[in-house]
């Protein structure tokens, strides 16, 4: 009996030890908001409760969200990986973890940690067993083990985007003094979005209070270091969904209590702003710096505070690939003052349709007055096709309005272009694999693992042929008509792509044969070129690729969407298929949940469009 008592105490010694060696960590998150908090010098914004906080600890000045929407960019947090360089960066996807990496959660509890999740999860990555402790509705730091070091996320969705549309509202701050930005019409409609969006960040604020009271109300306040973030920018169109600073620029507060501030970031005092530059790729490392642990190489950022913080880079990058069930491809980069944007499918609009986001009153009225003919050139910007390069001045133009880079003489230009393209060659960005491409490659495999081998992905001729074809400015079609007969069917489909930028069926003969290719993605992007810009003849042959195509059943769930967004492009000319487009399966058993509304929803849209 008394060996047992002094094996219990000693245990227990151990189990305290560590808890007084290692901090507790509190993360609380909530969705879709800028940093439209008071603390931030908003003056619509009402956050007692927040600006408390930081008046305690430090604000992040230039904090971005890697991704403009929720599961890309949580997934980049989960990873320490940017989802382009797992190919995971589309809007609700699922792909295999890369051999060989973890989610951070995994080696937190390796080091001891309790760690707990509250709900939200969210990765475009497959989730490996023991990721976390709990991730219940229920979970807790409570819940651990006494004198365990816990770390502990809190999501909180009172400010998501679907919460400012919800009927019955009653509002509490004055539409009329919503800060409308320019790019919008000021109409009552986005005056009462954005009013209600204002209230939820209210409610959002004393939701924040509360969880920060049961840590005192536990005793865990002097031991526990806090973050609050949101997960990207404004839930509303031209924020959320969008790379520019307006949809990835986050605000994000810390705390270190006394007894952890030589863990803090350089410079740390209560009430300081802090001019670093963060991004959520940097969150593991940093997790991992604050508690003595080396980030493992795979992860790509670095640790802004803990024993291992690094200095801050030049650049931040952000990303946007297919929002639900549309597909584009931008790449974004920041140094704090400048914003730079890279289009890769320039020839679409910005504001392709997407149902979720149609939902919002303000894009319904944005949308009806553009095809009204209402919208000044500003207004309309997001319903037309993009330039190939965007530079906006943050210090001057914080709305992004001011496109620098449209006569390519801008002294940044340069300086913005070599880092993008530096970016995408050290992760080696898998975004420029067509999605059903990329996960016929795989084969159910790691896309990244896959993707590695240059005989796969011959990685620099792959980019330098779609810079070519984005720089629509260039109109000589021949490397585009070389690359039609490529080996490779990533160059083939890039082939196909410029030619579609320059509405050009140059190559006619390898076109009508890629028909016929061996790759899904290659043939639909045959087909929509040769039934946009070929012949009437063309046409038939080219709908009856994409509706083979489309039919998920037989040709698979991506490249069903890769098809329906091809056919939704024809516009009126698929009316002759009308029928057959419409007895298309919707459905497809094993598909996850997550996934399954893509293309019902282009199915819909097809048909309303052509009645």
């Amino acid at each position: 009996m008394k060996f047992t008592a002094l094996f219990h105490f000693l245990a227990l010694s151990c189990v305290t030890l560590l808890a007084a060696e290692k901090p507790n960590i509190l993360w609380i998150t909530c969705e879709d908001i800028s940093p439209n908090l008071s603390c931030y010098g908003d003056k619509y914004a009402v956050t007692p409760h927040l600006d408390a906080l930081a008046k305690r600890g430090t604000m992040f000045l230039h904090a971005w969200s890697n991704a403009p929407v929720c599961a890309p960019a949580r997934t980049t947090i989960i990873s320490g990986m940017y989802p382009p360089s797992t190919g995971s960066e589309h809007m609700r996807s699922s792909v295999a973890m890369p051999q060989g990496c973890q989610m951070y959660p995994q080696i937190l509890r390796a080091a001891g940690y309790y760690c707990s999740n509250h709900t939200k999860e969210d990765y475009n990555l497959q989730k490996p067993d023991g990721v976390w402790d709990d991730t219940k509705k229920s979970a807790h730091w409570r819940h651990r083990k006494a004198g365990q070091p816990f770390f502990a996320v809190f999501n909180i969705l009172t400010t998501h985007e679907s919460k400012i549309r919800q009927p019955g509202h009653k509002l509490v701050h004055d539409p009329a003094k919503a800060p409308v930005p320019p790019y919008m019409p000021d109409t009552p409609e986005v005056r009462r979005d954005w009013a209600q969006y204002y209230d939820n960040i209210t409610t959002m604020d004393g939701e924040v209070a509360e969880i920060l009271q049961k840590l005192e109300d536990d005793g865990l306040a002097d031991d526990t270091i806090v973050m609050f973030y949101g997960d990207h920018g404004a839930g509303m169109p031209r924020s959320k969904r969008w790379p520019y600073n307006s949809g990835l620029q986050v605000p994000m507060i810390a705390y270190f209590p006394p007894k952890w501030q030589h863990l803090a970031p350089k410079n740390y005092s209560a009430g300081s702003k802090n001019d670093e530059r963060v991004s959520f790729i940097d969150l593991a490392p940093t997790l991992l710096s604050i508690i003595g642990v080396k980030a493992p190489d795979y992860m790509q950022g670095r640790a802004f505070a803990g024993s291992l913080a690094k200095p801050a880079p030049e650049f931040m990058f952000g990303f946007r690939g297919r929002m639900d069930e549309s597909y584009d491809l931008v790449r974004s980069v920041t140094d704090g003052r400048y914003v730079y944007l890279r289009q890769y499918m320039p020839h679409l609009p910005y504001g392709q349709h997407n149902a979720f986001m149609f939902l919002m009153p303000t894009t319904q009225v944005w949308k009806r007055m553009f095809d009204e003919g209402k919208l000044n050139d500003i207004q309309q910007r997001i319903w037309k096709t993009k330039p190939a390069e965007e530079l906006y001045d943050l210090s001057s133009d914080r709305w992004e309005t001011n496109n620098l880079a449209l006569d390519g003489t801008h002294p940044e230009l340069e300086r913005f272009r070599r880092a993008e393209q530096v970016q995408a060659e050290r992760i080696r960005d898998l975004g420029f694999i067509p999605e059903a491409e990329r996960i016929r490659m795989a084969a159910g495999k790691s896309p990244r693992d896959a993707a590695q081998s240059e005989q796969v992905y011959p990685f620099t001729e792959v980019l330098k042929l779609a810079r070519q074809a984005s720089d629509f400015k260039n109109s000589d079609a021949f490397p585009f008509v070389a690359a039609l007969t490529h080996k490779n069917s990533t160059m083939r489909w890039w082939g196909v792509t410029g030619l579609q930028i320059r509405q050009n069926i140059s190559g006619y003969e390898a076109l009508i044969k890629l028909l016929n290719d061996e790759s899904p993605s290659v043939r639909v992007a045959a087909a929509e070129l040769l039934g946009t810009h070929g012949s009437a003849d063309d046409l038939p042959k080219a709908l009856d690729v994409l509706l083979v195509a489309a039919d998920c059943r037989n040709a698979g769930w991506f490249t069903a969407v890769e098809a329906l967004n091809a056919i939704h492009r024809l516009g009126k000319k698929a009316a002759i298929v009308r029928e057959k487009i419409a007895a298309l399966p919707q459905k497809l058993p094993g598909i996850e949940s997550k996934l399954s509304d893509n293309v019902p929803r282009l199915i819909e849209k097809i048909l309303i469009d052509l009645k």
